[in-house]
């Protein structure tokens, strides 16, 4: 089986020359479809660098990055930007959702970018909105909603067009212990579906949701542990 994700003797240096800076220092790494897998690391790990390198929100100083097969390592700005539209299901600790536009078209609108028709858009916004258990809030504009709720619309946003890859960064971080366990089993029930999630933290709790998971230290990956099943989440009392 081909890998989703490859990453071959990665590098990221920061400031060239004398006072230079390995945030990512020989990083290999392979993830295969369907996997569940947390790249834990604290401040100034690497692992930050490793998740917009991932993303496609940066490129790496030398070394090579493959997704789904594509080689992106040198890729231009429009190039990437088409990778991240079609390839990558995004979910952020600040949940970036537009304020001005309600749950259904926060979802719709990436869907827009990737040119789909909107009695489609409709469709698959409505079927994800359903599936994170918010089909009575489609109507609401993020300022009416909790956080638990902005994050569930950013998890619906980032699945609705079935992306190969959801990379969730630290999608906890801004929620309370309940909301955070929700989500969790949110990305849980998706990896269980036959998604590939990659998940990034810094909590070992929350990395104790994944199959495997990756511990990144000084721009360099430390440990690899694969588990033979996925430990299941803390929740709230």
């Amino acid at each position: 089986m081909a890998h989703l994700i490859e990453v071959k003797d990665v590098y990221k240096i920061y400031n060239p020359g004398e006072n230079e800076v390995h945030a990512l220092d020989g990083v290999s790494l392979t993830v295969d479809p369907g996997e569940f897998v947390a790249i834990i690391g604290q401040s100034g790990s690497g692992k930050s660098t490793l998740m917009n390198m991932l993303g496609c929100l940066d490129v790496c100083t030398s070394g090579e990055y493959r997704i789904n097969g594509q080689d992106v390592s040198h890729m231009s700005d429009d190039q990437l930007s088409d990778i991240r539209n079609n390839e990558i299901g995004f979910i952020f600790q600040g949940f970036n959702l537009i304020p001005s536009l309600n749950a259904m078209e926060n979802v719709e609108l990436p869907l827009i970018y990737r040119g789909v028709g909107r009695e489609q858009r409709r469709r698959l916004s409505t079927a994800a909105l359903i599936k994170v258990g918010l089909e009575k809030r489609m109507d609401h504009r993020p300022a009416e909603m909790s956080g638990g709720q902005q994050q569930r619309v950013a998890i619906a946003r980032a699945i609705a067009a079935a992306p190969p890859v959801i990379l969730a960064d630290e999608p906890t971080g801004n929620l309370d212990k309940r909301s955070g366990a929700d989500v969790m089993d949110i990305l849980r029930g998706l990896w269980q579906e036959g998604r590939t999630v990659i998940l990034i933290t810094h909590d070992p709790k929350i990395a104790d949701s994944a199959r495997r998971v990756v511990t990144i230290s000084d721009g360099k990956i430390v440990s690899d542990e694969r588990r033979a099943a996925a430990v299941t989440p803390c929740t709230a009392p």
